[in-house]
């Protein structure tokens, strides 16, 4: 199954003007309006803020000062989305981010990540996410997926008997031999994309490996097999993170040298 996601990719771009080109430089498949992404991204963000608790307001600037940081050295055109962040009090070390720049983190994540740099990576990570329109690009690779590798006409279509029954055709070979990797190729992106941000804000790009080693230390329970979740495996994570720290490094002394220096006062 991994010939699929080329294949599609391949048909659709050779019938409709879809393609884009990732921050890393990776070939996307793009076929929703990201204006309309980011109008459901900033529903979804507000109807998440009505059922989840919020932390407490030391918690929120402590996070927003992080945040501030990292979009600041953003280009113009970045910066003008509508950088949000909150914090949720929930024990799940997680958070996330929606199209048009609304972002959340969980309590649970404050307590691995001990320090302003690794939580910045966190941020950064999330940032991430949303300037390589990951959710577009997963929806868009999902759609195609899921009408048989042909190219859209109208999403309504899988709401047909015919749809609904090739989705079930498809049933664990999409789900394991295109969706789940398509994630964690989302996932590793947006840690480099994240791993640069925070150096070139003046956060030590270096505390991204310590989070994870957190991560793993704070880890409970048996993992699934890399090749089945949605996300890298933590070690794998890391040597993602090293393979690049050098880069990094050297974005992390020039932000230095310029003057940038964040300060964000842990709670």
């Amino acid at each position: 199954m991994r010939w699929l996601r080329p294949l599609a990719v391949t048909a659709l771009c050779a019938s409709i003007a879809a393609c884009a080109t990732s921050p890393t430089g990776r070939s996307q498949l793009l076929l929703l309006s990201d204006d309309q992404l980011n109008q459901m991204g900033q529903q979804a963000f507000a109807q998440y803020q009505q059922d989840i608790p919020t932390a407490d307001q030391a918690s929120h600037r402590y996070v927003q000062c992080i945040t501030n940081a990292i979009v600041d050295v953003l280009p113009s055109e970045q910066r003008n989305l509508d950088w949000q962040i909150r914090v949720f009090e929930s024990e799940q070390p997680n958070a996330f981010a929606l199209p048009g720049g609304y972002m959340g983190v969980n309590t649970g994540m404050l307590n691995i990540a001990t320090t302003q740099d690794q939580l910045a990576s966190v941020v950064g990570h999330e940032i991430g996410h949303v300037l390589a329109r990951h959710a577009n690009e997963r929806a868009s690779t999902q759609s195609a997926t899921s009408l048989g590798l042909s190219v859209i006409s109208s999403a309504s279509g899988m709401q047909t008997p015919a749809g609904q029954q090739l989705m079930g055709v498809l049933g664990m070979g999409a789900e394991y031999g295109i969706a789940l990797p398509f994630s964690r190729r989302h996932e590793s992106e947006a840690d480099l994309i994240g791993l640069q941000l925070m150096a070139q804000a003046g956060f030590d790009p270096r505390e991204s490996v310590t989070l994870w080693e957190n991560m793993q230390a704070a880890s409970s329970g048996g993992a699934p097999p890399a090749w089945m979740s949605t996300h890298p495996s933590q070690g794998q994570r890391i040597q993602g993170l090293q393979a690049n720290m050098d880069e990094a490094l050297a974005s992390y002394e020039q932000a230095r040298n310029s003057g940038r220096t964040p300060n964000c006062p842990r709670p």
